[in-house]
């Protein structure tokens, strides 16, 4: 009989199937190893808080978020040392989060085991981006 557990990936990330809804989303959450996914159970549930009618899905073992269920506006995906945090246009963010990318609209933010996430930037971050295109993946 096989492990029923999700593989865990390069930097201790789930692998999951796609899908939509609350329910690959939870099984994301629930695979996530260690201090992970504190973070991300956290950061599911600040994204709630902000944004009450949010859509989600779990697409590339990345859980998505947005509002129409077709378009994204932010993501989080575990990497070897902290958790990093994708804002499809986060170049339009004020102020932009921290991490810059190839792409010329995407900012991330990392967070870390010992660094506690700045909760009221962040729901500001994630209101100000449902207020913006989402990215459609």
């Amino acid at each position: 009989m096989s492990d029923p557990s999700p593989r865990l990936l390069a930097g201790g990330n789930p692998q999951i199937p796609k899908g939509y809804g609350d329910a690959p989303v939870k099984a994301y959450l629930d695979a996530v190893p260690g201090w992970k996914q504190g973070v991300c159970r956290e950061l599911d549930q600040l994204i709630v808080e902000a944004l009450p009618d949010v859509k989600k899905a779990v697409k590339w073992n990345t859980p998505l978020y947005g509002l129409d269920g077709e378009t994204w506006i932010t993501a989080y995906h575990c990497m070897k040392n902290y958790v990093k945090v994708t804002f499809f246009m986060g170049a339009e963010l004020d102020p932009q989060p921290p991490e810059t990318s190839k792409q010329v609209n995407v900012r991330y933010l990392h967070v870390f085991e010992d660094k506690p996430l700045d909760v009221s930037q962040f729901q500001s971050w994630i209101r100000q981006a449902s207020k913006l295109p989402g990215e459609k993946l």
